[in-house]
């Protein structure tokens, strides 16, 4: 594969870096990004990874558009309203960059797909609302060896941080850090008690910044960090995490198995 005159105007920004150049802007045109969520911080890393020219985005969503998604979700316009989610927001990847091939998936992601979603993929980022999926996620890319770079936002902070388990060494997974979630009855939902709109694409932002940063092998990695950002304060702390020697993942006496997923990883 060669880079075309048009990638070569398209890119000119990304391909003058030293750092990416057209060796860099290829792998990118050769990439596969699982985006896990069409809403928050789904919107900022569908249109910036199309705009960096990632070539194949997937979008995995079960939900339709709603005029309360329109605060933050700016990836759906006003007349998407009560369009799927993944449609909408392959319309916008569309207009923002045609030559990105997109796959839709409107599902909820369960034991029974996920294994096969994320095996077409070359990495995973999730943008997820819920704890059931964040867990899931977390289990099926540590079996299918995929990178997972995971976000989540709730009223003025975010926070995250790049999964890389399978390679061992001082690398946690998500669950080596929240080792179960919470009880149902403490779990705050956006639509409970708010979130400030801007604060996903500050998020998104960063969460697409580590994946392109991830699929061309730049700088230093988010995996044994939990970055948070509280924008009320405007201020960023970093947490190291260690490998849970009792995960029930990716410990040393694991109790999730790849036999849990129907699709074997």
């Amino acid at each position: 594969m060669e880079i075309t005159d048009e990638q070569l105007a398209r890119y000119a920004r990304h391909i003058i870096l030293d750092e990416v150049g057209e060796e860099g802007q290829l792998r990118l045109l050769q990439s596969k990004v699982l985006v896990v969520g069409a809403g928050g911080l789904g919107s900022p890393l569908l249109m910036y990874l199309a705009a960096a020219g990632v070539g194949t985005l997937g979008i995995v969503d079960h939900d339709v558009v709603d005029i309360t998604n329109l605060q933050r979700q700016v990836v759906h316009k006003t007349e998407d309203v009560g369009q799927s989610k993944v449609s909408s927001a392959a319309e916008a990847v569309f207009d923002i960059n045609p030559e990105v091939k997109v796959v839709t998936h409107r599902t909820r992601l369960t034991q029974e797909n996920v294994a096969n979603i994320v095996s077409q993929y070359d990495l995973i980022a999730d943008g997820s609302d819920n704890f059931a999926t964040r867990y899931l996620i977390n289990d099926v890319c540590f079996f299918a060896e995929r990178p997972l770079v995971s976000a989540a936002l709730l009223r003025f902070e975010g926070q995250i941080s790049t999964f890389i388990p399978y390679k061992g060494g001082d690398n946690p997974c998500y669950r080596c850090l929240f080792p179960t979630p919470p009880p149902p009855d403490l779990v705050l939902r956006c639509e409970q008690v708010g979130i400030f709109g801007s604060l996903a694409g500050v998020m998104g932002s960063i969460q697409t910044t580590e994946v392109l940063k991830h699929v061309l092998g730049l700088g230093v990695s988010l995996s044994g960090k939990l970055l948070i950002y509280d924008a009320l304060n405007t201020t960023f702390r970093k947490i190291s995490v260690k490998p849970s020697s009792t995960c029930a993942l990716c410990g040393e006496h694991p109790t999730i198995t790849a036999d849990a997923f129907v699709e074997r990883v």
